[in-house]
């Protein structure tokens, strides 16, 4: 089945008249928003925004931001710090990953070597040797 348009969040769908209804916000504070580099929608044919859902989703977040009582130059900051955290927390996961890999091979000879240590002596691969017989 094909997908729709609104499955993609990044299609540019939304006018700022759009986004300003769905958000109860004025259309002057979006374009104060793409200003700032806070969001940065896609223009039309006829120069006109155009938001993604991933934008909308961002402006909601900016919109609650600014209620608590922040500033939009701190909104700004607080969207990068949390864009370079999401960029260290994908870096961290590579790192693990190939650490992993790395020690797989590590990993399994301590397992062979645990098994080898929990048999008996005279059952260490080969058959066990013929114990000496008294006269």
């Amino acid at each position: 089945m094909p997908s729709l348009p609104l499955d993609d969040e990044n299609l540019p769908l939304f006018t700022v008249g759009q986004v300003s209804q769905m958000l109860e916000i004025q259309q002057a504070f979006l374009r104060r928003l793409d200003r700032l580099g806070v969001v940065s929608p896609d223009r039309s044919e006829g120069n006109q925004r155009r938001y993604t859902r991933r934008e909308v989703t961002v402006v909601r977040y900016v919109v609650d931001l600014v209620d608590e009582g922040m500033t939009l130059a701190a909104v700004r900051r607080v969207l990068e710090l949390e864009a370079i955290v999401h960029d260290l927390m994908a870096e961290r996961d590579a790192l693990r990953a190939a650490v992993a890999e790395r020690d797989a091979p590590l990993a399994e000879r301590d397992a062979q070597l645990a098994r080898l240590s929990a048999e008996p002596p005279g059952r260490r691969g080969s058959a066990p040797s013929p114990e000496p017989r008294g006269r």
